[in-house]
């Protein structure tokens, strides 16, 4: 079978190529550029734990050597400390602040050792062709050429080739922020901490006061983002000079504060979301789907986890035949998480650039503007926390057997130790990604004796039998504990990770119900029973005019 073509080079391509691979799907990566990124200290992304979990198990490099983990994060307005958060050292809820262009490297050496996939350089598209049987896509260049693929995943960023050759819409709003940015090394009073500083004091009042969010990177470098008011007025170097010193001498009450400028920037976000992410065989992702980053909610973010669902959603399509239901769930989950974020900032636009807004009618309203922004920055509530699939196409119906537990249905599972088919102890993320269901027991006691001990006692040999019997490929793996799940409870988990149920005992039948369901089955069903409901109504139709006749 023909390979998958992506589109685009970044991170969100680069990721969804090695997840493919991962899953035996070979690829090819369709590079615009020259196949390298140059260093640009100043373009630099925030990642929250699971993101940047995914991208450390698919490079095998530790991120947070070539980054900086949160220490903490703190809220000032004026001269006022309005809020801190502090992280400890092996805190998993620290966002991890890096240059893109590491992790890009990073992702670019992994497919340098990867035989699936293919990066073609200096290859832009301008046409896509698609059939019933699968893909083509030619690129111009000195390397151009026409190209087959089973599907195309267009990675192709905010100005996607591949969304306007399908003619896809992509509405929203333009221009919803803009920041000058600079980074630059630097002493500052908050070692390996964030901060977001609203109205300081060394400001004039009005608009133009803004705000200065400052990030730490390594070796004493800072990422410095100023609000910059409405419109389009040049940010000039004379302009972001007065900025730097005023600043750094602000914070540090230095009048002729010491800094070394690195880089800079004008940093425009937009809020836009495509109208469909799929059209036969071509899929959008990452910034080609959509764009968001008002108020620090970082866009990367969502695009990886784009790929993580894709990819094991094409790879059981490419493996196992067509799974439409499967496949068109990526659109309806995807989506609708990205859009419930984007409805989330709209609505906080008017009340936190506003000016006034609720602050003048709600006693205590500027803190809870602050902890609107801190939430952004740090992947919480509404606007920085993803989403959960609780709603999804895939989710199975409900269950007898079916049991709470300490994450609900959709959300990603807890990252607990596990032991696997081979008896080693491994972090169940470590079996993420494969392309296999995840089937987990609950069975305290198990981790002090060896597998060979209980793997053929208990509920074990029924529960092993169950799990071979299984539509789709899957791993048994035994827990000690899950949060909220008592002992002998069963979790089916999806090849991305998120909770498709949890039973309680060994359930044959509910478990391959679950499954089938998961890969779309059960929307499938429903599909084939509301055509058929159609066909008999059109027939009664039929049938009641021909006896008027």
């Amino acid at each position: 079978m023909d390979p998958v073509i992506i589109v685009g080079a970044g991170p969100v391509g680069l990721a969804l190529a090695l997840l493919l691979a991962r899953q035996h799907v070979p690829a090819v990566v369709l590079d615009e550029g020259p196949g390298k990124d140059e260093p640009r200290p100043a373009r630099t992304v925030v990642l929250r734990e699971d993101t940047a979990a995914l991208l450390e198990r698919l490079t095998g490099v530790a991120l947070g050597e070539h980054g900086v983990r949160w220490a903490g994060w703190r809220s000032l307005r004026r001269k006022q400390v309005v809020s801190e958060v502090a992280f400890d050292a092996a805190d998993p809820a620290a966002p991890l602040h890096i240059a893109q262009h590491i992790l890009t490297n990073a992702l670019r050496a992994a497919l340098a050792d990867e035989p699936l996939v293919k990066v073609a350089v200096d290859s832009r598209l301008d046409a896509v062709e698609q059939e019933r049987s699968g893909v083509t896509a030619h690129t111009r260049g000195p390397r151009g050429t026409w190209w087959r693929g089973s599907y195309l995943v267009g990675c192709d960023g905010p100005r996607s080739t591949v969304r306007k050759l399908q003619d896809i819409r992509f509405p929203g709003r333009t221009a919803v922020e803009r920041h000058a940015v600079a980074a630059l090394r630097a002493e500052l009073p908050w070692k390996d901490q964030a901060l977001l500083h609203r109205m300081p004091p060394w400001r004039s009042s009005g608009p133009s006061a803004g705000e200065v969010t400052a990030r730490p990177l390594p070796d004493g470098v800072w990422r410095l983002d100023w609000l910059l008011p409405p419109g389009k007025d040049l940010v000039t170097p004379e302009i972001l000079v007065a900025r730097i010193r005023e600043t750094i001498g602000g914070w540090t009450d230095s009048t002729t504060p010491t800094y070394e400028l690195l880089d800079t920037g004008v940093h425009t976000v937009h809020h836009r979301l495509a109208r469909r992410w799929r059209a036969g065989r071509v899929f959008l992702a990452g910034d080609a789907a959509h764009l968001l980053g008002a108020f620090g909610t970082q866009g990367l973010d969502e695009g990886l986890r784009d790929a993580d669902n894709l990819a094991w959603k094409l790879a059981t399509a490419w493996h196992h035949g067509p799974h439409e239901a499967l496949l068109d769930s990526y659109q309806t989950e995807r989506r609708a998480v990205v859009a419930a974020r984007l409805r989330a900032a709209d609505q906080a636009l008017p009340v936190l650039r506003g000016g006034g807004g609720l602050r003048s009618i709600v006693p205590g309203a500027t803190r809870g503007h602050d902890t609107l922004l801190a939430d952004g920055h740090l992947g919480r509530g509404p606007l920085g926390a993803s989403g959960t699939y609780a709603d999804s196409p895939l989710a199975p119906r409900q269950l007898e057997a079916t049991i709470p537990v300490g994450t609900p249905p959709g959300v990603p599972v807890t990252d607990v130790r596990v032991t696997a088919e081979d008896g080693s102890f491994v972090q169940l993320r470590e079996r993420l990604g494969r392309g296999a269901l995840l089937v987990v027991l609950i069975a305290p006691g198990t981790g002090v004796w060896d597998r060979k001990h209980w793997v053929s006692a208990g509920v074990m040999p029924r529960l092993a039998a169950a799990v071979t019997a299984l539509p789709h490929p899957a791993e048994l793996l035994v827990a000690e504990s899950y949060p909220g799940a008592p002992a002998h409870s069963v979790l089916l988990v999806r090849p991305d990770g998120h909770l498709v149920t949890a039973f309680s005992g060994v359930r044959p039948a509910d478990l391959y119900a679950a499954a089938e369901a998961t890969l779309g089955g059960a929307a499938q069903e429903e599909r084939q029973e509301q055509r058929q409901e159609e066909r008999q109504e059109a027939t009664a139709t039929a049938q009641a005019g021909s006896g008027a006749r």
